[in-house]
């Protein structure tokens, strides 16, 4: 017997700037852990201003996490410490498992005037917190989209839908990644993994994530769920366009300074020693 999982929680992202005066918009981050586990942060930038973001993200570490860049419109210019470098651009997105360490810098850019994209964290366990770095650079072209039979469309990146594969692999948290259009008035119902942290991230329009709750809820905002093994959402009368993300959560302690995130404070002190040192990445 299916259980349809309830809304917990509905969080409205918060202005913030990071990077070199980058303007974003926090759906959740240090403060809400461990609600979202193995989820560690999701920041949202859109802008036609491009003094909102051109400043970029100048070069700086990461180690025991990843990082997810999914660019709606216009493009990041990325580079590394391991000689890695190159653009995506709209409707691309790089999965970046930085493990032990790299040092890397993101810089936006505008197309017609315009910026849009995400960028999620996601925690790594204890035991691959220095597994070795790697990207998976997933192309506009090659998520499977399956089509709706009320017009919509789930584009999938990660995990399975109706019997598609995305493109994105052998990731520790075993995620789901869906990016989710459906038009204005119509249902969408799907299976989830049971124990999975799941949450939406509204991008565009207006939709209903739990029947008990008659607010709908706008572009912005992010919708964590209760546990359950199926979800029903119906959109609002301007459709809905929305990001659908699930992942295993962990369940370890969080040891988080900036960009570096481990178990305990002193492999934090440690990381940043050797970042001091020079001797940060272990592999090159």
């Amino acid at each position: 017997m299916s259980s349809v999982r309830s809304v917990k929680s509905i969080r409205k992202s918060k202005p913030t700037i990071e990077g070199a005066g980058v303007h974003l918009r926090r759906a959740f981050g240090y403060y809400e852990i461990p609600q979202y586990d193995p989820f560690l942060l999701l920041d949202y930038f859109g802008s036609d201003n491009p003094d909102d973001y051109l400043a970029g993200f100048p070069w700086h570490p990461h180690r025991g996490i990843e990082t997810v860049t999914y660019v709606l419109h216009g493009s990041v210019e990325h580079g590394d410490s391991l000689g890695n470098s190159g653009v995506i651009s709209s409707g691309d997105l790089q999965w970046m498992t930085a493990g032990s360490g790299i040092i890397h810098q993101e810089m936006p850019k505008q197309t017609e005037g315009r910026m849009r994209g995400l960028q999620l964290w996601v925690n790594l366990p204890a035991g691959r917190k220095m597994m070795d770095p790697r990207y998976q650079e997933i192309g506009s072209n090659l998520p499977p989209v399956h089509k709706l039979d009320n017009g919509g469309s789930v584009k999938i990146i990660a995990g399975q839908f109706e019997g598609k594969k995305g493109p994105v692999s052998e990731i520790v948290s075993d995620p789901e990644y869906l990016d989710i259009s459906i038009p204005a008035g119509e249902s969408f119902e799907h299976r989830v993994k049971q124990g999975n942290t799941l949450l939406a991230f509204v991008l565009d329009g207006t939709g209903f994530f739990d029947k008990e709750i008659g607010d709908a809820v706008n572009e912005g905002n992010t919708v964590l769920y209760n546990d359950g093994d199926t979800i029903e959402i119906q959109s609002g009368e301007d459709g809905l366009r929305f990001l659908l993300i699930s992942g295993k959560p962990i369940g370890e302690p969080i040891a988080w300074r900036g960009p570096i995130v481990m178990n305990t404070d002193e492999e934090l002190v440690t990381a940043f020693e050797e970042y001091r040192a020079g001797t940060f990445i272990k592999k090159g």
